[in-house]
């Protein structure tokens, strides 16, 4: 089949926000009496905002209710936001731009798939917001990744069919939900973390569209 989409994740592959969610996550850790690495951050990567509060709680040995959990994942969000609302299209990581320009002129489909719920706040910061043909974010979907639901209802919001659609990712868990959800995936990152995915680059920055197609169709 011919590849008709383009499905992005935002953190890691747009821009750079994981310094943001480690900032407010680290703050947390630490007004609960413990801290957490750089290096642990990593596994928080493409989790939700629930299930990177369990990680970090477990690592801390902190058993915590519901209720109080909700309200610490929503202090963390407000100092997140706090941090991202001050981004601007500077923070857009570098090849983005023209990688997108490609995207348009090759008059393939693009979708948003991100478990943020911050991401449309995001888009609009960095001026990105017209960008995409679809954006399923946090507030659309009930599974985060590595679930592919992200992503499958991208490709049903664009319908198009995952055989048609190639997913860009940085983190584990979003190439395990591209590969899920039955579709090529890019990985954005080393080939040594994201041994899943079925083409790995650094970044938008050192690929081509003609490339990307090439090895997906």
């Amino acid at each position: 089949m011919p590849i008709r989409a383009f499905l992005f994740d935002l953190d890691g592959v747009i821009v750079d926000t994981a310094i943001y969610h480690y900032q407010a996550w680290k703050r947390l850790a630490n007004e609960l009496g413990f801290d957490i690495s750089e290096e642990f951050n990593e596994q928080l990567k493409g989790v939700s905002r629930m299930d990177s509060l369990d990680l970090i709680l477990a690592h801390g040995g902190l058993t915590l209710s519901d209720e109080k959990k909700n309200e610490l994942a929503a202090q963390k969000n407000q100092w997140y936001l706090e941090l991202v609302s001050r981004m601007t299209s500077d923070d857009i990581l570098p090849g983005v731009a023209t990688f997108f320009s490609q995207v348009r002129k090759a008059g393939l489909q693009t979708a948003l798939g991100s478990v943020s719920k911050n991401a449309p706040l995001i888009l609009e910061r960095i001026g990105m917001a017209d960008a995409f043909d679809a954006i399923i974010d946090g507030t659309k979907i009930t599974k985060g990744k590595p679930d592919p639901e992200v992503f499958t209802k991208g490709a049903a919001e664009l319908e198009v069919s995952p055989a048609e659609c190639v997913v860009f990712e940085d983190a584990v868990a979003g190439v395990e939900a591209g590969k899920r959800g039955g579709m090529f995936v890019v990985g954005l990152g080393s080939p040594d973390v994201l041994t899943q995915a079925d083409l790995v680059a650094p970044s938008l920055n050192d690929l081509t569209v003609d490339q990307v197609l090439t090895k997906a169709q």
